[in-house]
């Protein structure tokens, strides 16, 4: 038996094998035997190697007659050898002379299964820094490890520096590595065969001992397809294919074979693979082939894996410059990752191990990128001549502009921070003021830490119109308007050069001054104004009036001629030339120091604490009217001041799991959409409710409210009722803007325009490719996920069939019929679905419609159930049907038997065995729970109902309605043709069987609910 059985691979190295060859004859120990195996070369090789080998019996030479790649080679050559040991050496590489000598007397003594040892490597092609960073790896001590640590200390991502996986840095006990190879694959693998083979032979194996010191295998590191070398996509794709199925193969064998702690190792194998092929995609792809070399690393391995890889590069190119302090410059190739990887886009839903590490990758790089595009946009805002900072203690939406410069305003501490706004708390600053001085301490600020030709401020809500023409202002001399979006900002010049052209040769801009005699009230001077003010004290004013003319006694009259004067300009806006604005903070703030150190303001409520920024607005006008009056030499300019009631910013829904990585860990999310407004949240509350009760714990729910007009008060109280569900989100987001400038008026009473929100879905939920939309009026006793999860394949919707439609096609006189096909175009009538209960397809429906042609087809629409009509019509032929328990409408005013009798029969069969154990009640029509507590299932939302926080609010509704209800009854007592009621609550009217349980006699409840009846019909 020989000491070592020596697997050379060999395919078209014709220019290296022969000194391969001459490295093993000249080996100090001659007993080895060396089984070169040539993969059907098609140049020169197979030559050479018979020349080298000529008649030495050591070499044994194996010609396959086709190819069939690296790992084939090397397991015909493993179940050759009958050596003590084997070891494998590329055709491109060598041996030293001493080499085999020295390893079999470490091999001899080392009693392992693996003997792991150096390398001398020799660069053909590779950087410096590329040879020593691998050279460093290859050789770095690895110790004597046992058991499972085999594997371990290879491939867990637990450890901290792994060892490398190449097989051919390790000698092996023949028996252990014959073995291992036999429970490999017998199919072609190439380029990471490697690291399949590494993980299986580590895997099957007991021991490994260190021998780097040992150093007798020459790697010529850069030849072949290793290195640095440029490829193009179609060559990298390739790579990817490889790889892929080199992990595959491993999967296999981890499946058949694998304990808990192989499961472990294979997550980290898998990724440090994708590691490496990335790693040919960043140094090695041609930049003009990039693009399309990434399609194809998401075509082999998959959206969330590459992506993952691409963020990496981005924070690792990041990182350098963040731990710097420095800024990348425009050309740095930073930029360009961040384009490739922001071009992946990986569904929401997708909370696998895969799609949660991409999102705590992209995270991290997505900060570092956040911060050096601050860092960039900061510097930029410092060379500007001309600066107007726009106070925010929240995120707004900002106009584009390197003018207008957003300041956070009393940040406190960091994790509060907006990382690409300027902060009032750095610098010199008086940002812990921020309470009582409000918007001053930006201007402090700026005071001490800006340098520019000219200083500004507007607000959040406010800014300056600064073009020529002049809007509509409200009584309080302000324009008023929605949104910041681009419209506005080119409505108001809200742009850079608008507002050089406009500030350029002025010294100060303020904002109109006003009559207050024209202001709605009675005030007609600043004086009278703020003894007005509700939670303002008048003192104040007068104390900071007496400040004034004791500091400064040449402004005497100015204060007086103001405060008992009708003009006046609001808001503590303003833009002055630096060294005017400079004077002005070293006249204001000496003022307000002086009345805050004199003034007792600790029991202020905390619109009085304000008191300090109330102050300055008037004091402006004081150091405005002296500087008037002295002749200041001042060139001043009024500017309108536009006010936006919709500033917040417009944030994507897409991203909760980065927002949440911990709370969503795991779990699979299901996008849940509803849309309401404020008086329906109560009703809207039970819905979501009884979701959440019978929805399973195995699954995330991203719930979201499309709104306009819900408010802060409500939101908590949903917010904090849905606590209860850890496995859920509350989210509210505001379509205004997408809404806005389309005719959303409905044609049906009982329709409000928020039933027109679900098309707007697919645009706001970007990131997901299936939405569950509900309406608000039903109570849900089934499990959403089976909802969620039916198999749709490529149609639209997913919804139930409309009874109640499909029993008006069959009336006699056959109007519906008529309209169904007539005006919807519906080629099969019969197929119409209810709305009220949808799985959105939004990946199709974005491809059917953009959300602008769909809005564009709303706003048309003369249909009788306007969206749900225009779904069906378009919709039509692409509909998946669901069971009729998923939308079960209530029998609205008898309509089961006026109505949906006439139904096709199969339908009606459907509806009525779906009465008996319902998934979703749909209290469609009229008639609901909270307005007649007779209707059908009425009892059963009251289950829910009585659950949530608005519970009495509903009963308030009920007892409001009972009450008009017992008026119009009494005024129809005139008319013989109405029946009189005996009572407004009968003895046996099913409103006692709601209404005695939640208010007993007797009980303060029950004399709350009298008493608004009482109140509603006038008495007392």
């Amino acid at each position: 038996m020989p000491k070592f059985s020596v697997v050379v691979a060999a395919y078209n190295i014709e220019k290296y094998v022969g000194r391969c060859m001459r490295s093993l004859k000249e080996q100090s120990l001659n007993d080895f035997e060396a089984i070169v195996v040539d993969d059907c070369s098609t140049d020169g090789t197979l030559s050479v190697i018979e020349d080298e080998a000529g008649s030495d019996d050591r070499f044994i030479i194996v010609r396959h007659e086709r190819n069939k790649g690296r790992h084939v080679v090397r397991k015909d050559g493993v179940f050759r050898a009958t050596g003590e040991f084997t070891l494998f050496l590329d055709g491109d590489d060598e041996f030293e002379p001493d080499f085999l000598e020295r390893l079999y007397e470490r091999c001899s003594t080392a009693d392992a299964d693996i003997v792991h040892f150096g390398m001398t490597v020799v660069p053909e092609g590779v950087s410096k820094g590329e040879l020593t960073a691998f050279e460093s790896n290859a050789n770095r001590p690895s110790g004597t490890i046992r058991g499972s640590e085999v594997l371990r200390r290879i491939f867990s991502e637990d450890e901290g520096q792994l060892m490398d996986w190449r097989v051919t840095q390790r000698t092996y006990r023949t028996p252990i590595i014959q073995h291992a190879f036999s429970l490999m694959t017998d199919e072609r693998l190439n380029r990471a065969e490697d690291g399949y083979e590494g993980f299986v032979i580590a895997a099957e194996a007991q021991s490994s001992v260190g021998a780097e010191d040992i150093r007798g295998y020459i790697y010529h590191y850069g030849y072949g397809i290793t290195g640095e070398s440029k490829i193009g996509a179609g060559r990298f794709g390739e790579f990817s294919q490889c790889f892929k199925e080199c992990i595959d193969a491993t999967e296999d064998y981890v499946h058949t074979h694998g304990s808990p702690s192989v499961v472990m190792a294979f997550d980290g194998f898998r990724h440090k693979m994708y590691e490496l092929l990335a790693n040919d995609w960043n140094v090695r792809v041609l930049e003009d082939e990039k693009d399309e070399a990434t399609s194809l690393f998401v075509q082999h391995c998959g959206a969330s894996i590459a992506a993952r890889e691409l963020w990496r590069f981005v924070r690792d190119r990041a990182y350098p410059f963040i731990e710097g302090k420095a800024i990348p410059a425009e050309d740095d190739e930073l930029w360009s990752l961040v384009r490739h990887a922001d071009m992946l886009r990986v569904a929401d839903d997708v909370t696998d191990e895969d799609g949660m590490r991409f999102r705590d990758m992209r995270r991290t790089a997505m900060y570092y990128v956040r911060e050096l595009s601050c860092r960039r946009r900061f510097s930029q805002y410092a060379n500007q001549s001309i600066r107007v900072l726009v106070t925010a203690h929240k995120r707004v939406t900002i106009p584009d502009s390197l003018i207008l410069q957003p300041v956070q305003v009393g940040p406190g501490n960091k994790s509060d921070r907006f990382v690409d706004y300027l902060h009032d708390d750095e610098g010199e600053n008086i940002s812990n003021l921020n309470p009582m001085y409000c918007e001053l301490t930006t201007q402090y600020w700026a005071w001490k830490n800006v340098r520019s030709d000219y200083v500004g401020f507007c607000h959040y809500r406010r800014y300056f119109n600064f073009t020529d023409t002049f809007y509509d202002e409200n009584p309080y001399g302000e324009v008023m308007d929605g949104s910041i979006d681009e419209a506005a900002v080119k409505k108001y010049g809200l742009d850079d050069e608008t507002i050089r052209k406009c500030v350029s040769g002025y010294d100060v801009i303020t904002t109109g001054f006003h009559d207050l005699r024209q202001f709605p009230g009675d005030a007609e001077t600043p004086r009278e104004q703020y003894e007005a003010a509700e939670r303002l004290h008048y003192h104040d004013l007068e104390d900071v009036a007496r400040i004034v003319k004791d500091m400064h006694p040449d402004y005497s009259n100015d204060v007086d001629e103001f405060l008992d004067g009708h003009l006046s300009c609001f808001c503590n806006m303003y833009i002055m030339r630096n060294e005017i604005f400079s004077a002005y903070c070293e006249w204001l703030f000496p003022i307000l120091e002086r009345f805050c150190a004199e003034a007792d303001m600790s029991h202020y409520s905390k619109e009085a604490l304000r008191t300090p920024g109330h102050l300055a607005e008037r004091l402006f006008n004081i150091y405005y009217k002296h500087a008037m009056r002295t002749n200041a030499g001042w060139k001043t300019k009024q500017l309108q001041c536009v006010h936006f009631e919709n500033p917040d910013e417009k944030t994507d829904l897409a991203p909760l799991v980065e927002w949440e990585p911990d709370l969503v860990r795991g779990k699979r999310l299901i996008p849940v959409v509803f849309a309401s407004d404020d008086g329906y949240v109560p009703m809207l509350t039970t819905t979501i409710g009884s979701m959440l009760q019978n929805a399973s714990r195995d699954y995330f729910y991203d719930i979201v409210v499309l709104q306009r007009n819900i408010s802060y008060e409500h939101r908590l109280a949903m917010e904090g009722y849905l606590t209860r569900y850890p496995n859920s989100k509350l989210r509210f987001y505001d379509v205004t803007d997408l809404v806005s400038g389309y005719d959303l008026a409905t044609n049906n009473a009982h329709i409000s325009m928020e039933t027109y929100y679900r098309f707007l879905v697919q645009k706001i939920f970007e990131g997901y490719d299936r939405v569950l939309y509900l309406d608000s009026d039903l109570v849900i006793r089934g499990d959403v996920s089976e909802l969620f999860n039916v198999d749709m394949g490529d149609s639209l919707v997913a919804a139930v069939r409309d009874v109640d439609y499909l029993g008006n096609l069959n009336m006699p006189d056959g109007k519906r019929l008529e309209y169904t096909r007539n005006t919807l175009g519906m080629s099969d009538p019969y197929a119409y679905f209810q709305a009220g209960v949808l799985v959105l397809n939004t990946r199709e429906m974005r491809k059917l419609h953009t959300v602008s042609e769909w809005m564009e087809i709303v706003s048309k629409s003369d249909f009788i159930y306007d969206d749900q009509d225009i779904l069906n019509a378009e919709c039509q032929g692409r509909v998946h049907y669901l069971p009729a328990e998923w939308n079960v409408m209530h029998d609205c005013a008898g309509r089961v038997a006026k109505v949906f009798t006439w139904a096709p029969n199969e339908v009606f069969d459907a509806y009525n065995a779906s009465r008996t154990n319902p998934k979703i009640i749909h209290y469609a029509g009229f008639e609901k729970p909270w307005v007649n507590s007779d209707c059908d299932f009425a009892n059963v939302y009251w289950e829910y109902a009585r659950d949530t926080p608005f519970y009495e609010s509903l009963i308030d509704r009920l007892a409001r309605v009972m009450a008009d209800d017992a008026i119009r009854h009494s005024d129809a007592a005139l008319d013989e043709r109405v029946p009189r009621h005996e009572k407004a609550v009968s003895e046996n009217s099913p409103i006692r069987r709601v209404i005695d349980p939640i208010a007993p006699y007797g009980t303060r409840r029950r004399e709350v609910m009298k008493s608004i009846g009482r109140a509603v019909r006038g008495k007392k």
